[in-house]
């Protein structure tokens, strides 16, 4: 653990970014407590500048737009997450058990996987989404099903690569069982890029709920940085403000998360350890 804390830290791209994430998901956890005003209430003039009543300005509704950046950092990065580990469990599952069995199983899950691979992600999600009623289950639950795929072919080709080794050749001759083989002794070698991916993923799914959100696929209950955009496009050239600022958000949150896991590649690869 030392040696990968000094790795991340010696990365100045990844500490610099996991230095802006703490900082978001600080906002999204303490701002709404110090800044109580509700981001649904319409509470001033519509599509008042920022830096005048309200810091950032209002809607086109009159709703405080720095409320709703502090809210909405919330459900943007719990649906990011939530979808995120969601699809890593998913993906390492199916990845795992075709890696480790091969033959059949092999060929089974990876026909599956392919199935998945062949619709193009966000239009799969689009259709999920609009076939039950939008909410931040809904959009997480399709977020989740579109990412999996990617991850299950990274932990397959892992899996492919460590069940050859000499360490696993040796739990056998042990009498070690397949099941704890794989979870015990396999896994555990195999996640690092894993996990790589999963945190990268993270970002992608911020990204694919701003844009169902911008497409009115989003919980009109909830305000996230997606609906804020969204709501705002229309006032698009009167009002750039709007758009800029959640959209500002996005990029810097995302921009955070791929420096991260830029990061914990480096730090993960044993092969940088021994340079």
């Amino acid at each position: 653990m030392s040696d990968f804390a000094r790795r991340f830290a010696n990365n100045g791209g990844a500490a610099a970014g996991a230095v802006v994430l703490l900082l978001v998901i600080a906002a999204a956890a303490i701002g709404p407590l110090l800044y109580t005003a509700d981001p649904l209430d319409m509470l001033g003039r519509p599509m008042s500048r920022p830096f005048g009543e309200f810091p950032l300005g209002t809607d086109v509704s009159g709703r405080d737009i720095l409320a709703g950046i502090l809210h909405g950092a919330r459900v943007s990065l719990l649906i990011g997450i939530v979808a995120s580990l969601g699809a890593g469990v998913l993906g390492v599952a199916i990845g795992a058990l075709a890696g480790f069995y091969g033959g059949l199983v092999d060929d089974a899950l990876m026909r599956f996987t392919e199935f998945f691979l062949t619709i193009p992600s966000f239009v799969l999600a689009v259709v999920i989404v609009a076939i039950f009623a939008p909410s931040v289950v809904t959009v997480t639950l399709a977020i989740g099903l579109v990412s999996w795929p990617s991850v299950a072919r990274l932990a397959r080709a892992e899996c492919l690569s460590q069940r050859g080794r000499d360490y696993v050749t040796a739990c056998r001759a042990l009498g070690m069982s397949d099941p704890k083989l794989l979870v015990v002794q396999i896994l555990p070698n195999a996640l690092p890029p894993v996990v790589v991916i999963v945190s990268l993923t993270v970002a992608t799914a911020i990204l694919t709920e701003a844009g169902l959100s911008f497409l009115g696929l989003a919980d009109p209950n909830r305000v996230s940085w997606g609906y804020m955009i969204g709501v705002a496009r229309s006032s698009l050239r009167v009002a750039w403000w709007m758009t800029a600022i959640p959209g500002t958000a996005i990029l810097i949150t995302v921009l955070a998360i791929n420096l991260v896991g830029e990061g914990l590649n480096d730090a993960l690869n044993p092969r940088l350890g021994q340079r």
